[in-house]
Formats: structure tokens, C-alpha cells, sequence
């Protein structure tokens, strides 16, 4: 059984269920709420995210879904399979609004930096020059400047509206982070468990490149077909399909990006195309 880490609760916990969920790994929750069956194969094992990165380094499990900002946290030599997508935000420093910081040039020598992630903030200060003291902290980070604890913050944000919501601007960009799919860098010797790691890796991302895409459908004019290709260029170019006692029509196919659709259907009905339909794709392999 490969032991796959994922977060328990917490920004990437939900997003972590649903895409293993969509690459056809069936949750089984009965017997314990600390981990689950996936299948024949796989064993999920709910843990704290920020300790995803040690337990997948120390052996506890053998693959893990995590944050880059807490694999970097980690600072551990791990192995990055696949960069999963979503959970995206980034690491950042920020100082008050009327702080005059306003990069991280006028941050002055001894600034107090509160945060959550202090092995990634030194290495950030470090080649800068920046002689800054690390005030670790657990979590509500905003408030430290306002209270007295620090002069600035290193802290992750998504919109940026909870550093306005609490007087805070941004001043630099640390990191930026979304979920990846880890691994030790010597995990997998055995052949078995290098196919089946294989074949997860390649389910994931078969999802992952169907986000955004759709598969479009349509009925087109056999003697438009050089504008059919020209407005579905698809993957490789549209499939062209002829349809039974269709004649003059013909049956096109291609995977349209979703951002496209409604111009690409607008340019079909331009050149005569019928029955056109629309549909989600699940996966899509190269």
C-alpha cells in the first residue's frame, strides 16, 4: 500500500479530496477518521499540513499533498512529482499603512518581522543585506505591527484584502505557493511501487490538463472545412467525422479551451454549422 499524506483540514484540505476524487480514487472513511482506504493501492493518511513535508522526508508516508511555502518551510530535499494548482497565494512581506515602508528597501536595520515561517523569511532577509530580528509566531499575524510585536509581517495572502481589512500593504513578494505532489528523493525503488505512483501521477494529471478545456461538437458545411480548421484548431486540428446521409455536412470535433467558447461558437454559426453542443471533459491525455 503507498501511504498518501494529505491535510486534514485548512485551505488545501478540500481541494486535495476533490482532485484525487476526479482522477477515480474512491474515499473510504470507515475505519478511522484519521485515514482511509483509496482503493486497493493507496492508503490516505489526514494529517497537518505543515507537517506533510517531515513526514513524507522520514518515511511515514510515501507521497504527500502540501503547500510549497511549507515545503519550503521545511527546508528538507524533497522531490516535487507534480505542481497540483490550486491553493495558490504567496508569502509576502507587509508593513503598516502609514509605516513609510514601502519596499524592502526601507526597511530598516533590526526590523522586528512576525510570522508564521521563519526559516523561509531568513533566507529571504539573509542575501538582502537586511539585518532583521525573527519574531516566530503561530497565527494571527496581522495584528503583531499594531500591538507592538514587530515592525512588519511575513505572511501569506491570497487577495490581499485581510491585510486591508487590517491596515497592512504589501512591500515584497517572498514566494509564491500552490499545492504540489512530494515525494522523498529516493522513495520508489521497488518496481511495483514505481508504476503505481506512476499511474496516480498520470491521472492527476490528466485532470489537471482538462481544467478550462471543453470538448465541442458541431455539424459543419463539408465545403468550409478550411475555416472549420482555421476557427477549431484543437489539440492537433478538429476531427473531421463524416456523418450518415448527411451529404453536404460533416462532423467536427476538438477540444476548445473554455475562455474560447462562446467566440468559437459565434465564428461557426458564421460559416453555417448546426447542431453544436458543448460538453466537460474529465481527463485529457497528452
Amino acid at each position: 500500500m503507498i501511504r498518501l499524506a494529505l491535510p486534514n483540514k485548512g485551505r488545501l484540505a478540500d481541494g486535495a479530496r476533490e482532485l484525487l476524487e476526479r482522477a477515480g480514487l474512491e474515499f473510504d472513511m470507515r475505519d478511522r477518521a484519521l485515514q482511509a482506504s483509496l482503493g486497493p493501492d493507496f492508503t490516505a493518511l489526514f494529517v497537518n499540513a505543515k507537517d506533510i513535508p517531515e513526514f513524507v522526508m522520514d518515511g511515514a508516508a510515501d507521497v504527500g499533498i502540501t503547500g510549497a511555502d511549507l515545503v519550503a518551510e521545511c527546508g528538507r530535499p524533497l522531490r516535487t512529482l507534480l505542481d497540483l494548482g490550486f491553493g495558490r497565494c504567496r508569502l509576502a512581506v507587509a508593513a503598516r499603512d502609514d509605516s513609510g515602508i514601502t519596499s524592502i528597501a526601507d526597511v530598516p536595520a533590526g526590523a522586528r518581522v512576525a510570522t508564521v515561517f521563519p526559516n523561509v523569511t531568513r533566507r529571504f532577509f539573509e542575501p538582502l543585506g537586511r539585518a532583521v530580528t525573527l519574531v516566530p509566531v503561530s497565527g494571527a499575524v496581522e495584528i503583531a505591527p499594531h500591538i507592538g510585536v514587530a515592525d512588519i509581517v511575513v505572511d501569506l495572502v491570497s487577495t490581499g484584502s485581510t491585510l486591508k481589512v487590517n491596515g497592512l500593504r504589501e512591500v515584497a513578494t517572498v514566494l509564491d505557493s500552490t499545492a504540489l505532489l512530494i515525494a522523498r528523493p529516493d522513495a520508489f525503488t521497488d518496481a511495483d511501487d514505481t508504476a503505481r505512483v506512476r499511474e496516480l501521477t498520470g491521472a492527476i494529471e490528466s485532470v489537471l490538463r482538462a481544467q478550462g478545456q471543453r470538448y465541442l461538437m458541431a455539424n459543419v458545411p463539408r465545403a468550409r472545412l478550411p475555416e472549420i480548421k482555421r476557427i477549431l484548431p484543437g489539440i492537433n486540428g478538429p476531427t473531421i467525422i463524416d456523418v450518415l446521409n448527411a451529404g453536404e455536412y460533416v462532423a467536427a470535433h476538438a477540444v476548445v479551451a473554455q475562455r474560447d467558447i462562446y467566440r468559437t461558437i459565434s465564428q461557426l454559426k458564421e460559416v453555417g454549422a448546426q447542431g453544436i453542443l458543448v460538453t466537460k471533459i474529465e481527463r485529457l491525455m497528452p
